[in-house]
């Protein structure tokens, strides 16, 4: 699976990474199990209910989420992953 940033996602990624540059290796990490197996246990990822419906979230840390949906590439038909919000349990969700 392709891993795509969504505007959204980036916007929030940076002001992250602004305030704490380590995290960044730990993100890029959680997005490579991402990619290879997005059901992997170690993300905890889960389908989202109520309004948050066509989303999927997974963990990077105790209290640091990524929010994701899936899309299918017109081209290839390659699924992808488009990755929608990241931050705190309150701030996304």
């Amino acid at each position: 699976m392709k891993v795509v940033w969504n505007n959204n996602f980036k916007k929030t990624f940076k002001k992250l990474i602004k305030n704490n540059p380590e995290f960044q290796n730990k993100v890029t990490n959680i997005l490579i199990l991402l990619a290879e197996n997005y059901l992997n246990p170690s993300l905890k990822s889960h389908k989202l209910k109520g309004n948050l419906s066509e989303y999927w979230s997974c963990s990077v840390n105790y209290d640091c989420r990524i929010i994701f949906t899936f899309s299918q590439e017109e081209d290839s038909e390659e699924t992808l992953i488009i990755l929608a919000d990241i931050g705190s349990h309150d701030d996304v969700y």
